[in-house]
C-alpha cells in the first residue's frame, strides 16, 4: 500500500505559510466582521502591490436595488473606442473585502487586458445577508451593459471576474444574463478559485482544511454570516445547467480547500459545450492573487490566465466585428 505524499508546496508560498505560522494573535474566525475586515486590508497592504500606474482611477456608484452601490473604475487610457469592459467582483467570503483590498489586481486587469475595469462594493453579510451580494452584482453587470454616461464608454460586451467569493458572483452573474441577456453579452469570464458548491465538505476540503492560509473554520463564520440559501443556484452555481455560459477561464489553486470545486465546475462548463481554459496554480494557495508581493511567484499565475483570458476576448471581438460587416452588406 502506497503511502500517501505530502503535496507540493512552492518555496515562496511554504516561507509566507511559516511567517503567518509564526504570527501572534487571532483568525479571522476568531473576531467579528470588522475586526477581520481590518485585518484584511491591513494584510493586502503587505501582501500585495498597488494599483500601479493608470490614465483614470476614480471612485463612483451607481443606484443599486437597495441604495448606491460604490464602484471603482480603472483604465489604462484616458479614451476609449466601443469595446469590451471588465466588471470585478472581490472576495472575502462574502463578510470582508472591499474596492481597496484588490485594488493592486484591478490595476494589473486594466493595463495586460487593455481594458477599463469597474470593480464593484456589494452588499455583504452579516449586515446584508444573501441575496444582497448577487443582487448587487447582476444589477452592477447590467448598468455597466448599458454604457452609463458617467463612464463614458461605449460597451459592446462584459468579461466579468472575480476571486473566491467573487469567483462565486462571476459564475451567478453569467448564469443570470444568460438567461435574462443585458444591453452588451458577457463575453467571457474569468472565475479565481471560485466557491460553487456550498455543500462541498470532503476532498480538498478536508486535505486543506489548516494550515494552508484558508481554513474550513474560518469558510464556516464566513457561511454563518451570509446566511446563503445552498439549494439556491445564486448561492450555489453548479446546481444550474452551465449550457450557454461565456467562454471561460477558470483557475485553482492547489492548496486550496476550494480546488475540487474549481475543477468540478471547469468540468461542467466543458461537458456542457463551454470553450473553457482550465489552469491550476500548482503548490499555491487560496487568495494568490492578492500576494503579488509576498508570493512572488503568483505573479507568473496571474500573466498566465491574464493572457489566456486576452485570447479569450480577442476570438470574441474578431467575432463581433466580422456579425457588424456581416450585417452591413
Amino acid at each position: 500500500m502506497t503511502e500517501p505524499t505530502e503535496p507540493y508546496v512552492r518555496p515562496d508560498v511554504k516561507m509566507f505559510l511559516s511567517l503567518l505560522a509564526a504570527q501572534e494573535g487571532p483568525k479571522t474566525h476568531e473576531v467579528e466582521p470588522e475586526v477581520a475586515r481590518g485585518m484584511m486590508g491591513a494584510m493586502v497592504q503587505i501582501a500585495d502591490v498597488d494599483a500601479g500606474e493608470l490614465a483614470i482611477k476614480r471612485d463612483l456608484s451607481f443606484p443599486g436595488p437597495a441604495g448606491d452601490v460604490p464602484l471603482r473604475y480603472y483604465d489604462a487610457q484616458s479614451s476609449r473606442e466601443p469595446g469590451p469592459a471588465v466588471v470585478f467582483f472581490h472576495g472575502g467570503g462574502f463578510v470582508i473585502g472591499d474596492l481597496d483590498s484588490h485594488d493592486g489586481i484591478c490595476g494589473e486587469m486594466a493595463r495586460q487586458l487593455d481594458l477599463p475595469v469597474i470593480a464593484v462594493d456589494y452588499r455583504m453579510g452579516p449586515e446584508c445577508p444573501f441575496p444582497a451580494a448577487p443582487e448587487d452584482c447582476i444589477a452592477a453587470a447590467r448598468w455597466v451593459a448599458s454604457s452609463p454616461s458617467e463612464l463614458g464608454l461605449n460597451v459592446t460586451g462584459l468579461v466579468t471576474a472575480g476571486d473566491s467569493a467573487g469567483g462565486n458572483l462571476t459564475l451567478v452573474v453569467g448564469l443570470a444574463l444568460r438567461d435574462e441577456p443585458a444591453d452588451a453579452p458577457v463575453i467571457a469570464q474569468w472565475p479565481i478559485y471560485p466557491a460553487t458548491d456550498m455543500d462541498a465538505d470532503s476532498g480538498s476540503m478536508e486535505e486543506f482544511a489548516v494550515g494552508y492560509f484558508l481554513e474550513t473554520d474560518t469558510m464556516g463564520w464566513f457561511m454563518s454570516h451570509y446566511a446563503a440559501d445552498n439549494t439556491d443556484w445564486r448561492a450555489s452555481p453548479m446546481l444550474q445547467d452551465a449550457h450557454g455560459m461565456p467562454p471561460t477561464v477558470l483557475v485553482t489553486a492547489g492548496l486550496d480547500p476550494l480546488r475540487d470545486q474549481g475543477r468540478a465546475y471547469a468540468a461542467k462548463l466543458i461537458a456542457g459545450g463551454v470553450p473553457t481554459v482550465f489552469r491550476e496554480a500548482k503548490g499555491n494557495v487560496h487568495g494568490f492573487v492578492n500576494m503579488a508581493k509576498a508570493v512572488p511567484s503568483s505573479r507568473g499565475d496571474i500573466a498566465g490566465c491574464l493572457t489566456a483570458l486576452k485570447a479569450v476576448i480577442n476570438e470574441a471581438e474578431a467575432e463581433r466585428v466580422m456579425e457588424q460587416a456581416a450585417a452591413a452588406e
